[in-house]
Formats: C-alpha cells, structure tokens, sequence
C-alpha cells in the first residue's frame, strides 16, 4: 500500500511513517517543517520505501501528482499547541482550513477511491461540561477569547469540509478526534505538558504548573494512537464517522507534575504560574478532558497498551539520553 502523509515529520505523523514502514507499506510525506522537524522522519530517509517533499501544502504544485500515488492518506498538516496558536492565529486559520481544502480538492479531481483520515480534536468540544465527551456530544465554544479557540474552530471546519466532500464526491473519510497524545519525538516548544515537565524534572528545575493545576486530563502514547488511526482506516465500518482517539484514563495536571518528579527522583519545587503570565494574556480553560472511547472499541476493537507511568519511563529514558526515540 502506498501512503501520504501530510504533515509527516511532525510528532504523530512521524510516528504514523515508522509504523507503515514496519508493515512494508510505501510511505510519503509533505512537510513544510514549521512545527515538523527533519530529526524526526531522518531514520527513514535512508529508506527506499519513503519519500520526503519538503513543501508547502497551500502553494505546492505537486500536491495532485503525490496525492494520485497515495492509496491511503493522514491530513496531519497542522499548527497545534496553544502558544503558537496564539503566536501566530492567521497562519493557524490558513494552514488548518485552507490546506484542508486544497487536499481534499485534489483527492477529489485525482484519487477519490483513497481512504482518507483527517486529525481533528478534542478541543472542538470545548466547554462541553460532562464529565466524558462522546462523538454525539454538542459542541459549546464561547463567543469570548476568540484567539484562543481559533485552533477549534479550524478543526471544526475540517470535519464540515471533510462532510462536504464525502457527500458530493463520494470520498472515504474517517474524522479521528484526537486527545492529548504524548510520547517520543514530542517538543514542549509550543506549551505541550508532558515534554516541559520531563525536560523540567530530569534537569531538577521548576515544574510550571498553569492555574491551579486541578484541570485534568487524558493522555494517550502515541505508539497507541497510531496503530488505531491505521485500524480506523482499514475499517469500512468507520467511513463518514466521527471517532474519539486516545486514552480515558484521567489525571489532574498538578498529580501528573508529581508523578513525573516521582519517576524521575527529582527535586525539582512546583511553580505555578497564571495564565496571563503563561500565554501572554489571559485565557479560559478546560477543566476536563476525558473521551469516551465506546465508538472506538466498537468499530475496532482497539485497546491501549501504553500505561502513563510506562510512557513517563521511557520519555524520562530518553531524556536522559539513556534511550533512543
């Protein structure tokens, strides 16, 4: 089978090429490396079976050429984290919907026989307040802090636009709504938690807790997202769905900080800063987030392997340097 990857040498997308390589599948991939990076996907460039485009899928002329090859495509492409979204939230609204757009364009006009799987989010549910959310669940943004819901808002799109080609062109879609995933090759660059704390406790500094720390939340490794995003996609049954991805195992961030310290024999204090100090501004939180996994395991059967304290161990390994990712 040959596979694109858009978005490929970001962190899960280059988790989702290690794993196709492993099935003897072709795998290619389309990365302008603004939040990807070239460390990621270098194991495999040595690889006959793959194939890297450094591009940009907004302006890139090839798109419809790689596109026709794919048998199967990931839409990864994506500007996620809350400190580059407000960084910079014109170039989260162009690359998360525009991108969008243009593949799914050329899927249409040159391969509408793929299976394609888009990476939408948790955060569409937004201030949902049951306590699991499920695919059925209403969606609840506010009309305040617009920058900081711009990222849900592209997702959202996505899932409208990903509709709008299935019903007029008959392309095979599988919208994955995906929780917090961590694991090997993620950066704590753009705010994400487990990185920072990892990096933090290993190096005995500050763990920097945002608010008061009791939001919870789920994390799943991402050496089990992929393996069900590639179940979901070989799944007739999961076209045109909706699916949550992740783990529904839940915990506070201040617990997961002690956690992390724990496993990793720090002495490293707890700081905990404000949001306005974290982000430059002041923004609203979620104080939960936790996927009911119940459409998931019907249409796959899956099951996470990774525990949290298991995937903590071999980060703080790699940390260490006493591993390689």
């Amino acid at each position: 089978m040959h596979v694109l990857v858009t978005g490929g040498a970001g962190f899960i997308g280059s988790h989702l090429v290690a794993y196709h390589l492993e099935q003897g599948d072709r795998v290619s991939v389309v990365d302008n490396l603004s939040t990807g990076s070239l460390h990621n996907i270098e194991p495999f460039l040595a690889n006959p079976a793959f194939q890297f485009y450094q591009a940009d899928i907004l302006v890139w002329d090839r798109l419809k050429e790689v596109v026709s090859q794919a048998e199967r495509i990931y839409h990864m492409a994506a500007i996620v984290g809350v400190k580059k979204v407000l960084e910079d939230p014109r170039a989260v609204m162009a690359t998360n919907i525009a991108a969008m757009e243009r593949v799914f364009r050329a899927v249409a006009e040159v391969r509408p026989d793929a299976q394609v799987i888009i990476a939408s989010s948790s955060e569409v549910y937004g201030f949902n307040t049951r306590s699991g959310f499920s695919e059925s669940d209403e969606i609840v943004l506010r009309s305040g802090a617009r920058l900081r819901w711009c990222y849900a808002v592209t997702k959202l799109a996505d899932e409208f636009l990903a509709y709008s080609f299935m019903y007029k062109s008959g392309i095979r879609v599988v919208i994955a709504r995906i929780f917090n995933t961590i694991g090997p090759r993620q950066s704590g660059k753009y705010g994400m938690v487990v990185p920072t704390f990892v990096h933090q406790a290993v190096n005995n500094l500050p763990l920097t807790i945002y608010g008061d720390g009791l939001q919870t939340r789920s994390f799943c490794d991402v050496r089990d997202t992929v393996v069900a995003l590639a179940i979901l996609a070989s799944s007739p049954a999961a076209n045109g769905e909706i699916v949550n991805v992740g783990n529904d195992q839940e915990i506070s961030i201040l617990d997961l900080a002690m956690l992390v310290s724990t496993r990793a024999g720090s002495s490293s204090p707890l700081e905990f800063l404000s949001y306005k100090e974290a982000y430059g501004m002041e923004i609203d939180e979620i104080t939960h987030r936790r996927p009911i996994l119940d459409k998931l395991h019907e249409l796959t059967g899956f099951e996470a392997k990774w525990l949290l304290p298991e995937t903590l161990d071999n980060l703080i390994a790699l940390e260490r340097g006493l591993e390689r990712a």
